[in-house]
């Protein structure tokens, strides 16, 4: 997975882009342009999830904010239960605007985890 975001991340595929001044006056296509796409342009770097994931544990009723850093364990750490431990994940989930599959999300229970979950996750905006 992280082989294929890595990946994603450096990929271009070229297009053919239409003139449309071209187009519109009739004229001879001459040759044609190429324009570079990719949907992973605006992809998170890893300090921006970094910053949003703690900011949303920090924000978390049940947590002391000064105790939470990028690899502070959820429950040993923050004392929180499992209950505390899906709530996070859904609150993450609406930062990034992603939907994290049951399966990962209980495999999430640490900063460090969820900041790399997002960072490799291609959707995550």
């Amino acid at each position: 997975m992280a082989l294929r975001a890595a990946l994603l991340r450096h990929v271009r595929i070229p297009a053919q882009t239409l003139n449309p001044a071209l187009t519109l006056t009739g004229g001879k296509w001459g040759p044609p342009s190429l324009r570079w796409m990719s949907s992973h342009d605006d992809h998170l770097t890893k300090s921006e999830v970094t910053e949003r994931v703690l900011s949303v544990v920090k924000s978390f009723p049940k947590v002391d904010p000064s105790t939470v850093t990028s690899d502070v364990h959820f429950q040993k750490d923050l004392g929180l239960d499992s209950l505390d431990n899906v709530e996070i994940v859904m609150a993450l989930e609406e930062e990034f605007k992603l939907e994290i599959p049951d399966k990962e999300a209980d495999k999430i229970d640490s900063t460090n985890l969820a900041i790399e979950y997002i960072y490799n996750h291609p959707m995550a905006g």
